[in-house]
């Protein structure tokens, strides 16, 4: 058997080890060429989230200019409503006061009017003979006392509808 001389032996392990480095390059270097590439997009992503982030904070800022004059807009009107209720509420004391009023001197000309009546009556009585007041008593009478009748009907009903009004506003104002 010859043997291979030794030297021989050494250069094709280094030619083999050659071959295997090149390949190894090879594939590193396609490996770069990708990270070169994921880098690029890598940056076009950055860029597009730093352009983005730059409207967010915009809308941002116009949010909070448009909340602070919300804001301001319903304190206004909250002011504004607060000075309505009370407002109402001086008109609707001073309705209840008038309403007192007129049940007061509707009830004084209910009583004025049979008071009356009874007057009118009696002197219709002491001129004339016998038919006479007695026809005219039953008709005059009943008339004044139902229209003296309604009218505290009506300031006890519009007393009523002012009590409710009142309750409304407490509620709408609570």
């Amino acid at each position: 058997m010859t043997q291979l001389p030794l030297g021989l032996v050494i250069e094709g392990l280094v030619a083999c080890l050659l071959v295997l480095t090149i390949a190894y390059c090879a594939v590193l270097n396609s490996r770069l060429k990708r990270l070169r590439s994921d880098e690029e997009a890598l940056r076009a992503t950055i860029s597009e989230l730093i352009t983005t982030t730059e409207i967010a904070e915009r809308a941002i800022l116009g949010l909070k200019t448009t909340a602070a004059e919300c804001d301001q807009t319903i304190g206004q009107r909250m002011a504004q409503a607060e000075r309505l209720s009370m407002e109402l509420a001086s008109q609707l004391e001073t309705g209840g006061t008038v309403l007192s009023r007129i049940s007061q001197i509707a009830e004084a000309a209910g009583h004025g009017q049979s008071i009356r009546a009874s007057g009118v009556d009696a002197g219709m009585a002491s001129c004339a003979p016998n038919a006479a007041p007695a026809a005219s008593q039953p008709q005059a009478q009943p008339t004044r006392s139902v229209s003296a009748q309604d009218l505290r009907a009506a300031a006890a009903e519009a007393a009523a509808r002012l009590e409710r009004f009142r309750q409304r506003n407490g509620e709408r104002a609570a």
